[in-house]
């Protein structure tokens, strides 16, 4: 594209090139009178030449539509003949040297062909009227402007030419005539075109270029014969200078912009046609006639002068007016607290995509707002919405907004924006993918990377589940909602922070997992859920020294329901607090007894889960101390067991954790290693334990020496072992399947682990059994 610009601009420069030697020319030939005068005919022919190889080159390689292609032909054409016809008079000029040639019709015939021509253009040029009384109303402003315009041009450059008889030819002033035609056509036809195939520049500079004739005509009034040959080797030059730039200004810009109509323009002329009136005052008149003319003068001016006010008043109204509405459809369609487009846009939108062809939508819903919300206050919850928002807008490159064909929505029309970002309502966010289909993926993963860094001026972690669903055209837009619906909560049975495309057969799960929901309020009621207990071991000698307590479902009908399956609905639910509340004082009664019965050196630590939906809850501190209160149990024997995530949320989170290391309950850090922001959080984090996290344990106790997985599984391993011991920090290996992986995590320092190789989770009935056992072994027989 820069080479396309590049070749109309050196047609440009060439022709203000033959105005520069044309003066250069002049000046030498004024003061040394050296050379023929006939070089001054010269500059225009060039000059047209120019400007037809510029049109040429514009109808060969510019974007242009069938009425800007038409036009442009016309100009070439009417450039052509005026470039023949000056070429003709140059040669006469050579032929009649010394004298001035008188112009021949062989000159003048072609050359007069050409300004009707680009005339005709000018007066095809569509101005993009829609009805008959708007078009009446331009036609009449149009006549007054020209008439005005043109009786100044008149009085003052035709008038004094046709007057002094014998002095100029009949050619000369028809070209004239036909030049200033040209310019007072072209100037009332711009200020009229409000868009559309040809620039509105373009077109100025062409009727600028008519103008030329007027400065042609002043010359030669003012100058007469003395002023043919600095008006054609300096001033006619100008007229194909305008008209390369007019080409250039319409291939930069082809697609020409809509502009206002120059309602303007009648007050202009009503004024400007008082100017000849002044003019003849000195004449042989009567002063009662110059009175008269005087006061004509004073009371048109003061009309125009008047209707200009009015009309300057009346464009602020209507701008006013315009503004106000674009206002108030703009707060029809977007959301007032984040500026994105409403779900009345989003489905209008929507449906006008589904009329057309495929149409791809993302649903966008925040895990845990509503308890940031309620925990930290509504003003924290709006800041986090708004800079969901921007990483939205962001994600699906809804940053530069253009208009729609209605010229009302402030929406991403292409121009790289891949699609338009929306708030439905609460912190449920959608995507109208307005690109390929296939981007949906691409910007649901873009979300999330973005939600992996603290969000807001309260730098607050917050995950989203996104559901995807495609539809061809003629899908009916709520199917297509129901289906990305339908994936959204697919993706949070996965464990949230995740994007799910939906497929056929999906509702039924998701159903099932709603109808499990519905279930859990019941079973909670009617005791179903029971504890198990998994045994934390010392590595060297087997003894247990510990439990970790985990939630399991014992349905009436389906049996034993796995946690990744319940704990999930119960997160999306809400009934998560009151099973953690549950869970937690199960926890604390049943190690109260095994404490009792075998004794305070019989566990050391007593571990329940809490989750992010608990540390949220105003009551949670309070729960934990009523449960240690009822059961007895000392505040030192339990550890609550946190996920960073959790850890990660805030003012709110950060005062519940630092209250319940005050009461001198032991907090670990559970999954220890897997979030970017480990290391930073045993800053700021009262933590007691941290637990290796799974996935470092697996292969651990392979023997590959160069083998990058297992050298960086023991590197983590080693170093999480040495952070603790500098903080004074207990170690637990989490997921420890078989012996060797005991072994060499025994090499690495460890003394503490959990893992099937260890024992399996199992009832309360079944530890018992093991601290029974355990204890027997230590008795001395």
């Amino acid at each position: 594209m820069t080479a396309d610009r590049r070749a109309p601009l050196r047609h440009a420069v060439a022709t203000a090139g033959i105005v520069v030697a044309g003066t250069l020319w002049y000046a030498v030939w004024v003061a040394t009178g050296a050379g023929p005068a006939a070089v001054a005919y010269l500059g225009m022919p060039l000059g047209a030449a120019v400007a037809v190889a510029a049109v040429l080159d514009l109808l060969r390689r510019a974007p242009l539509t069938g009425q800007g292609r038409r036009f442009w032909r016309l100009m070439l054409v009417a450039l052509g003949c005026i470039s023949v016809g000056y070429a003709v008079l140059a040669a006469a000029a050579f032929r009649a040297t010394p004298a001035l040639p008188v112009m021949p019709t062989a000159s003048a015939a072609p050359a007069g062909i050409g300004f009707l021509t680009a005339m005709w253009a000018m007066a095809r040029v569509p101005l993009g009227i829609a009805g008959a009384g708007e078009r009446w109303r331009q036609w009449l402003d149009r006549a007054i402007a020209f008439l005005g315009c043109g009786t100044v041009l008149f009085h003052f450059g035709l008038a004094p030419m046709i007057t002094a008889t014998g002095v100029w030819s009949t050619q000369t002033i028809v070209l004239l005539g036909l030049s200033f035609g040209l310019a007072v056509g072209g100037i009332t036809k711009v200020a009229y075109v409000r868009g559309g195939p040809i620039d509105r520049s373009a077109l100025r500079l062409i009727g600028m270029a008519g103008l030329v004739g007027a400065g042609v005509a002043l010359l030669l009034v003012l100058a007469g014969d003395a002023g043919t040959v600095p008006a054609q080797a300096v001033v006619m030059p100008v007229a194909p200078v305008l008209g390369a730039l007019a080409v250039r200004r319409q291939w930069t810009h082809a697609a020409a912009r809509p502009g206002r109509a120059g309602s303007w323009l009648p007050y202009l002329a009503v004024a400007a046609v008082d100017v000849p009136l002044i003019a003849v005052i000195p004449g042989a008149l009567t002063w009662t006639d110059k009175l008269v003319i005087v006061a004509s003068v004073l009371v048109t001016g003061l009309v125009t002068v008047r209707q200009f006010v009015a009309f300057r008043e009346n464009a602020r109204l209507l701008a006013d007016k315009r503004a106000t509405q674009e206002r108030l459809e703009h707060d029809a369609t977007h959301d007032g607290l984040t500026g994105l487009a409403n779900r009345a846009l989003f489905r209008r939108r929507l449906g006008a995509q589904l009329e057309l062809g495929d149409a791809t939508v993302l649903l966008v819903d925040l895990d845990d707002f509503k308890t940031i919300n309620d925990s930290l206050g509504h003003d924290v919850g709006d800041h986090l919405l708004i800079a969901v928002a921007g990483v939205l807008r962001a994600a699906s490159g809804t940053d530069v907004l253009l208009r729609d064909k209605s010229g009302t929505d402030g929406l991403p029309a292409g121009g790289g924006a891949d699609g338009l970002a929306v708030r439905l309502g609460g912190d449920e966010f959608a995507v109208l993918v307005t690109e390929a289909t296939t981007l949906g993926e691409t910007i649901a993963q873009r979300i999330l990377d973005a939600f992996e860094h603290p969000l807001s001026e309260h730098r607050l972690l917050v995950h989203a589940s996104i559901g995807i669903a495609t539809a061809p055209a003629g899908t009916p837009l709520d199917r297509l909602l129901r289906d990305a619906d339908v994936a959204m909560y697919a993706a949070k049975q996965r464990g949230k922070a995740n994007w799910v495309r939906y497929h056929g057969g999906m509702a039924q799960h998701v159903a099932g997992h709603a109808q499990l929901g519905g279930e859990l309020r019941r079973a909670l009621d009617a005791g179903e859920f029971t504890v198990h207990y998994q045994p934390i071991m010392a590595l060297h000698t087997g003894r247990i020294v510990g439990v970790e307590a985990l939630a399991r479902w014992q349905h009436p009908t389906r049996g034993m329901i796995s946690p990744a399956e319940f704990i999930p609905a119960a997160e999306s639910t809400g009934l998560i607090v009151p099973l953690g509340r549950w869970v937690l004082r199960e926890t604390c009664r049943q190690a109260a007894l095994w404490l009792a019965e075998f004794g305070p050196d019989a566990m050391e630590t007593f571990g329940p889960n809490v989750s992010a939906r608990q540390l949220h809850d105003p009551d949670f501190v309070a729960d934990v101390q009523a449960a240690l209160a009822d059961s007895g149990l000392p505040a030192d024997r339990l550890v609550l067991e946190l996920t960073e995530s959790a850890v990660l949320r805030g003012q709110q989170v950060s005062r519940a954790l630092y209250q319940l290391h005050g009461l001198g309950v032991r907090l670990a850090l559970d999954d220890f290693g897997t979030g970017e922001s480990s290391l930073s959080l045993l800053r700021s984090f009262p933590a007691a334990i941290i637990k290796l996290d799974k996935s470092f344990v697996d292969g651990i106790e392979l023997d590959a020496p160069g083998s990058p997985e297992a050298d960086a599984r023991q590197a983590v391993a080693r170093a999480v072992m040495q952070l603790a011991r500098a903080l004074g920090l207990d170690t637990v290996a989490e997921g420890i399947e078989n012996r060797g992986q005991a072994n060499r995590l025994i090499e690495l320092g460890y003394t503490l682990g959990q893992g099937y190789h260890l024992a399996r989770p199992m009832p309360a009935e079944g530890m018992t059994r093991l601290l029974a056992a355990q204890r027997q072994l230590a008795t001395p027989a």
